[in-house]
């Protein structure tokens, strides 16, 4: 019997919520969902008394959490309305999650050299999917980039799960002063990278696909989009890309994505 890998909607609850510089760490009972999550997927939250108003939120972990079993840890930056409300809410409070949505990360089919780029808390999703390369014995080098140290995410557990780590902040305030085109190319080559995977805004997107071309490398991006019912059904979301024959087309990032092949994006089509 094939195993059942498609979205649960369930009733979750909020166990904890950890203030770590500028990211909130949340962790969430969501039954069934955390054994259905594959690196690159997300869960749509939703948030305050506008209950059709969903919030995408990357899944940064999986782990078991005393006596209720596989849990998630979600990364949130508060940005507006609905994500204050979600890291104000006490231990207890009852979640309404859908997930895990999308399409992730591919993993390479034997171990080769990949260098993950992500830049704060979108870096997330890039933590559990070196933690499936390395099962596969691939060489990782992670590149975490930031506006500055507050927004940089768990730059410590990088160094635990790659082989080398550059961290650059727009402030210097720790690692490298510059933007994350100021490093890639010489990354790139000191690790020979077979396969770049990124996570972030499309300007760190964008740079990372770039540079794996010139290096000749595959990129995966995962990219972020305002989506307002994370299911599909809306169109909200949609991402041109490049089909064959050079026609270009719009995709779903919810469904078709979030992660895409980086030289497919069409990134200066107005909407990626």
């Amino acid at each position: 019997m094939t195993e059942e890998r498609g979205p649960l909607h369930v009733t979750g609850e909020l166990l904890a919520t950890k203030r770590i510089g500028a990211h909130h760490h949340l962790t969430v009972v969501a039954r069934g969902v955390p054994e259905r999550f594959r690196p690159g997927t997300f869960v749509a939250v939703s948030t305050g008394a506008e209950r059709l108003a969903r919030r995408p939120l990357w899944i940064h972990r999986v782990r078991p959490t005393g006596g209720y079993g596989a849990t998630l840890e979600l990364v949130v930056e508060e940005r507006g309305p609905g994500t204050r409300w979600l890291v104000s809410q006490p231990a207890g409070t009852r979640l309404d999650v859908i997930g895990p949505l999308g399409r992730p990360f591919s993993l390479p089919k034997e171990p080769v050299a990949c260098v993950l780029v992500g830049e704060g808390y979108a870096a997330g999703p890039l933590f559990p999917l070196a933690e499936r390369l390395r099962e596969r014995g691939c060489a990782i080098t992670m590149v975490l980039v930031a506006p500055d140290e507050a927004h940089l995410l768990s730059a410590l557990e990088a160094r635990r799960s790659a082989r080398a780590v550059t961290v650059v902040t727009a402030d210097g305030s720790v690692g490298q002063r510059g933007s994350v085109a100021d490093v890639l190319d010489e990354t790139l080559e000191r690790a020979g990278a077979a396969v770049v995977y990124a996570a972030g805004p499309d300007e760190v997107l964008h740079a990372a696909a770039a540079a794996a071309e010139r290096a000749g490398a595959w990129s995966q991006v995962a990219l972020e989009r305002p989506m307002a019912c994370a299911t599909g059904l809306c169109h909200g979301c949609t991402v041109p890309v490049a089909g064959e024959g050079g026609h270009t087309r719009l995709v779903r990032s919810c469904t078709e994505g979030p992660v895409l092949r980086g030289d497919r994006v069409v990134w200066d089509g107005g909407e990626a």
